[in-house]
C-alpha cells in the first residue's frame, strides 16, 4: 500500500478530534472490515494514548490485516462472533459496531447468518453497554434500511421511509439492519445508555476486503490487475458513494456529537452517481476499459433492486462535519494506495 497517501487520508479521517479522543479506549467490531480496519488504523495513528479493542472471528485474518500493529500494547485482539454471546472482561469508553458481512454474495448464500449478526449481535453489544457507564455505541447501519422510494429528489432524510418487501431472502440485509436500529432506540429509551445509528451510504476505498462480493469492489480488482471492468447490469442504479476517510470522519464525529436514540446519514453530497458512472470513473482513473456481462443467477439473488439510494446528509453537515472527497478524488487515492 502507498502509505504516503494512505496516511494523508488517516489524518484526514481524524482532523480536530485529536484531544477529544485522547487517552480513550474503544471497542471495535468487524475490525478488519472495509469500516472498522480504517478506523482502527486511523485512531493508533493519532498516537494520543488511545486503546483499541478489536475483535474479529480471526486472529490469523487480524495478524494479516494489522502485521506489527497486533504487538503494540494499545492494541488488543478480542476473539469475536457476532453470531455467539459476547462476553468482554475489560471497560471501554466507545462501541463501533461495525461487524456485518455487507456483500450481495453473503446476503445470497447465507442471509440467516445476516440477520444473525445484525440482530443478536446488536443486542448482545447493547447489553455490554449497560455495564459500561458513561460509555457510547454507535451502530452502522445502511441506507438500504430505506428500502424503494424514487421520488425524493434531494435524497432520503432520516424521517423517509420506502419499502422493503420482509419475505425476499435479499431482504435479510436492511430488514435486520431496521430491527438492530429499533433495538438501539429501545435500550436508549428504556435503559438510559446512549446508542446511536450511523446510516452508511455506499462507502469505498483502500480497505475494501478480498472477499467482498460487491459491484464497486469487483471493478476494483479488475482496475488493479489491468482488466477491463465488467459490468454486470445497465449500471442506472443511483447511490450516494463516500469515501472511506470521509466516513471514519463521520463516524467519529458522531461520537462526539449525536443524539442517543437517533439516526443519522452518513452521505457525501457531492458524490452522487449512477454505477456507471462509477465504474467509468474508476476506469479512467486505472486506463482501462468498461465492458459489459450478465452475472449467473445467485450472484443477481444478491443484488438490490433498489434503483435509487441518495442519502441527505444535511443534518450531519449541521454538526459541522464536511465530506472531503470527491468521487474522484477518492477513486484515485483508492487505486494509487493499492497499485503501489
Amino acid at each position: 500500500m502507498n502509505h504516503e497517501i494512505y496516511d494523508g487520508d488517516l489524518r484526514a479521517a481524524t482532523a480536530g478530534l485529536e484531544e477529544a479522543f485522547a487517552g480513550k479506549r474503544f471497542l471495535i467490531t468487524g475490525a478488519t472490515g472495509l469500516i472498522g480496519s480504517f478506523l482502527t488504523d486511523a485512531l493508533m495513528a493519532l498516537d494520543a494514548g488511545i486503546v483499541i479493542y478489536a475483535a474479529g472471528r480471526s486472529a490469523e485474518g487480524m495478524r494479516r490485516r494489522f502485521g506489527e500493529r497486533m504487538d503494540d500494547p494499545r492494541f488488543h485482539y478480542v476473539p469475536y462472533d457476532a453470531a455467539k454471546p459476547a462476553r468482554f472482561d475489560f471497560d471501554v469508553d466507545y462501541i463501533v459496531h461495525a461487524a456485518c458481512s455487507a456483500h450481495p454474495l453473503a446476503y445470497a448464500t447465507d442471509p440467516v447468518g445476516i440477520m444473525q449478526a445484525n440482530v443478536f449481535g446488536t443486542m448482545e453489544l447493547l447489553e455490554y453497554l449497560r455495564t459500561q457507564p458513561g460509555a457510547r455505541m454507535i451502530f452502522l447501519s445502511t441506507g438500504e434500511t430505506y428500502g424503494e422510494n424514487p421520488d425524493l429528489p434531494e435524497g432520503f432524510g432520516e424521517g423517509d421511509h420506502g419499502y422493503v418487501d420482509p419475505m425476499k431472502p435479499r431482504s435479510c440485509y436492511p430488514e435486520s439492519k431496521r430491527a438492530a436500529e429499533t433495538l438501539c432506540a429501545c435500550y436508549a429509551a428504556q435503559y438510559g445508555v446512549h446508542a446511536q445509528v450511523a446510516r452508511l451510504c455506499h462507502v469505498y476505498g483502500p480497505t475494501m476486503t478480498a472477499v467482498n462480493s460487491r459491484a464497486d469492489a469487483q471493478f476494483l480488482r479488475n482496475a488493479l490487475e489491468g482488466r477491463d471492468i465488467v459490468m454486470k447490469s445497465t449500471g442506472a442504479q443511483v447511490r450516494s458513494w463516500c469515501y472511506a476517510a470521509d466516513a471514519v470522519n463521520a463516524i467519529l464525529t458522531l461520537l462526539i456529537k449525536g443524539a442517543s436514540g437517533e439516526a443519522t446519514n452518513v452521505a457525501n453530497r457531492h458524490s452522487v452517481a449512477s454505477i456507471r458512472e462509477y465504474a467509468q470513473t474508476l476506469a479512467d482513473v486505472g486506463g482501462v476499459k468498461l465492458t459489459f456481462d450478465l452475472p449467473p443467477a445467485v450472484e443477481q439473488a444478491g443484488y438490490t433492486k433498489i434503483t435509487r439510494a441518495v442519502l441527505n446528509p444535511a443534518k450531519l453537515e449541521g454538526m459541522g462535519w464536511s465530506a472531503k472527497y470527491d468521487l474522484k478524488t477518492g477513486l484515485e487515492h483508492t487505486f494509487r494506495c493499492l497499485k503501489a
